[in-house]
């Protein structure tokens, strides 16, 4: 059979239905603590319980949707103001039968950081969208407690072996303030002088700019020095999780 007379006798009744939805694990730190973006579900199924951003995808990329239900939630807009400073990357496929109860659905994750996000506005279909510290994330509706946990141990590794956490600064930084972006993702206090040693011992993660802050650096010392991301695409060595003497004494 060639391919016009499969299409014209194609039944579409005859397979079985199965839906695409994207979901987002969206995380900034705000207030110095690591967040994720929830919403409050306004329909069913799960109205009223808490889940992570995501909806169908349209005609339309994969990214591009991931991408728009991001815009929803927090009121920016594509193209404009810093939803382009996002870092966005597809973290995993969820397909179990039964995920979601109106019909099969598969779902692709997407992992996306930002230095800074407003106060979120809810979509079309939440009732409300918040920024909540990861630690009390939970009881999510669908699967989205097994997407979370996934989300945030990738964004945990990524900056053991990788320059991620500079797109939580700002494009001029210093080495106390890339510390305090680890300590919140990682969810740990680190030894000040050990980071400051381990940083700039990895070729290209950061370099000087040759200028200093305005004012004094941490607990009114010196003025600190000023650095910007380096042209390195991995840590190598790469900056490994506490361990016991990395931990602030």
């Amino acid at each position: 059979m060639d391919e016009a007379s499969f299409l014209a006798a194609y039944e579409p009744r005859d397979y079985p239905s199965v839906a695409v939805t994207v979901d987002v694990v969206a995380l900034t730190i705000r207030g110095g603590e690591l967040c994720v973006l929830l919403v409050e579900r306004g329909r069913q199924p799960f109205a009223g319980q808490s889940a992570l951003p995501g909806g169908f995808v349209r005609e339309e990329s994969l990214a591009r949707a991931a991408l728009r239900e991001l815009a929803e939630e927090t009121g920016l807009t594509p193209g404009r103001d810093d939803l382009d400073r996002v870092h966005l990357e597809q973290l995993r496929t969820y397909g179990n039968p039964g995920r979601d109860p109106r019909m099969r659905v598969v779902s692709v994750a997407y992992l996306a950081f930002a230095p800074s996000l407003p106060e979120p506005t809810a979509g079309s279909d939440a009732a409300r969208a918040y920024w909540v510290p990861v630690q009390e994330a939970k009881d999510l509706a669908f699967d989205h407690d097994e997407v979370f946990a996934d989300g945030l141990e990738r964004a945990r590794s990524k900056l053991e072996y990788t320059p991620l956490a500079t797109a939580f600064t700002g494009t001029e930084f210093t080495i106390g303030e890339l510390r305090q972006v680890y300590a919140a993702v990682w969810g740990e206090e680190l030894h000040a002088g050990n980071f400051h040693r381990k940083v700039l011992s990895v070729p290209g993660f950061v370099e000087s700019t040759g200028e200093t802050t305005a004012k004094g650096g941490e607990r009114g010392g010196p003025k600190a020095k000023l650095y910007r991301a380096g042209d390195a695409r991995l840590l190598h060595p790469a900056l490994l999780r506490p361990t016991r003497e990395d931990r602030v004494r």
